[in-house]
């Protein structure tokens, strides 16, 4: 059987984002029965009402139905993501959707409205793509994809399919643009799934298997490391955080080599929190806190993603991978506040709080990656402090940087996939808050938490470029929002991939 690129490991078989096929069609001359969606724009005054898109004048004329009459009955503006369903005889309609500005990133919402009201159809035919250029044409697949987001662990299979088959208003000689969107879409969609499975089943050991399906799929070298190899190597966060749990931790270390790599290529670490399940340890959560905490895993989630996706955006740095992969669970082997801990390359650290164990696990991650790999520059992604989310809100994640040029060039990227991030400072002022009176550092240490838990962090980076970004914020959308659809998001993969197909990534980042 055909393994599908949305599958899980030990899941019934999951939906698939939809295909898309490029046609500069005669929206007038769609068969019955067609489900086509329109372009609406709003009027150049405020007085003015809205105006139909390429395709609008002659569909009314073939369907015999003024279609501006259509919206001012149902008072539409134009307004982005706004989806009037105008229904039509034989199981047709028309999708009269709202263009807003027409700036990439309403392309990107007003894709995903559509994908929502196409669910459970073979095909939508998609007028908008006849506006768009280069940049907003991979917007609107990218909503169009991300829209479509189901997953289901049910017997009769999932209550809704997304669109079959997007048929797109353009030249078919635009196909690579749309291919490449699509691929970026896709590695979203992966980490939103992974983020989504239920830590019954999503253990370490379960995510290094389905990081060997991927790395099999897309030509990626992996080494897993098992618990032993970890106390044996001296990854004292990770042993330490997964020693309470039934299901050991893991070091999953994924490599990426382009294809023409020299031995002067850049080469990046992105290093991603895997916290399978996170009860907070002995400092337990709060029933309701641990209600979403499968996905704490979102960073490593984003990291395998990513890592699965850069041979298809043709990225040309070297990229090794590193989840660092744990549940924190509650035993009578569990670590203890008071506990010191030793991290790969020997600093030490206090634990006064089991609940701060994201950034034990990344810290044994870094310091590895600083020691052995040697990269040009190292970012980590992680959902690691509620801090974060009380800064910045539920849509924008926070970015901490040592390197001014790599925080553009990853803030910039954010902007452009729809992965907005907010640089907070490293700013040392608090450094006196992580001493300790008997270990190098103390894992928690108090406000503001986000800033201190990314100063903590820098320890192990080995004055390297760094950036961090604490997504913690943006891990859960609560409810369907332009591309984010309701549950764990899978925040992160779009933004990385949109700054590693660029041609130079690290120009300008001193090594």
């Amino acid at each position: 059987m055909k393994v599908s690129a949305t599958d899980l490991v030990g899941l019934p078989g999951q939906v698939t984002p939809p295909a898309f096929v490029l046609e500069e069609y005669a929206a007038g001359q769609l068969p019955a029965g067609a489900l086509v969606a329109l372009a609406v724009l709003p009027g150049e005054d405020v007085t003015d009402g809205p105006v139909l898109g390429p395709g609008g004048a002659e569909l009314s004329d073939a369907l015999g139905v003024d279609l501006l009459e259509v919206l001012a009955l149902h008072r539409a503006t134009g307004a982005v993501g706004e989806v009037t369903l105008h229904a039509l005889p034989g199981g047709g309609a028309v999708l009269l959707t709202g263009l807003g500005e027409a700036r990439a990133r309403d392309f990107r919402d007003a894709g995903a409205a559509i994908a929502r009201a196409a669910k459970d159809r073979s095909r939508v035919h998609v007028g908008l793509a006849a506006l768009a250029d280069d940049t907003a044409l991979r917007a609107l697949v990218e909503g169009l994809s991300l829209g479509s987001f189901e997953f289901h662990w049910r017997s009769g299979g999932a209550t809704a399919q997304p669109v079959g088959e997007v048929v797109l208003a353009t030249d078919p000689g635009r196909q690579p643009v749309v291919d490449r969107a699509a691929t970026i879409a896709l590695a979203g969609w992966r980490s939103r799934a992974l983020a989504t499975t239920p830590s019954n089943l999503k253990n370490p050991a379960w995510l290094a298997r389905q990081a060997e399906l991927w790395a099999r799929e897309s030509g990626l070298e992996i080494e897993v490391l098992d618990e032993v190899q970890l106390r044996d190597g001296g990854f004292g966060g990770l042993i330490a955080v997964g020693q309470a749990s039934a299901t050991p931790p893991r070091l999953i270390r994924l490599t990426y080599t382009p294809p023409k790599a020299k031995r002067r290529t850049p080469h990046l670490v992105l290093v991603g929190k895997g916290i399978t399940f996170d009860s907070g340890g002995l400092s337990i959560k709060p029933a309701e806190s641990m209600v979403t905490m499968k996905r704490d895993m979102t960073g490593g989630a984003v990291v395998l993603a990513t890592m699965a996706a850069l041979a298809a955006v043709d990225c040309p740095i070297r990229v090794t991978g590193l989840v660092a992969a744990a549940e924190n669970a509650v035993s009578g082997s569990s670590y203890r506040p008071g506990d010191v801990i030793t991290h790969y390359g020997g600093r030490t650290t206090e634990v006064t709080n089991t609940d701060a164990e994201g950034r034990l696990v990344l810290a044994d991650a870094l310091a590895y990656a600083a020691a052995e790999l040697k990269p040009d520059a190292l970012v980590d992604v992680a959902t690691l402090t509620g801090a974060a989310k009380v800064a910045l809100g539920l849509k924008t994640g926070a970015l901490f940087a040592t390197d001014d040029v790599l925080a553009t060039r990853i803030t910039e990227a954010g902007e452009t996939a729809g992965e907005r991030l907010w640089r907070l400072p490293l700013a040392d002022a608090y450094e006196e808050r992580l001493s300790s009176k008997i270990a190098d550092s103390d894992n928690a240490a108090g406000g503001p938490g986000a800033i201190t838990a990314a100063l903590f962090l820098q320890h192990f980076t080995d004055g390297l470029p760094w950036a961090h970004l604490d997504v913690a914020p943006v891990g859960d959308t609560t409810a369907d929002d332009g591309v984010w659809t309701t549950g764990p998001s899978g925040f992160g993969a779009r933004l990385l991939l949109h700054w590693l197909e660029q041609a130079d990534p690290l120009e300008g980042i001193p090594s």
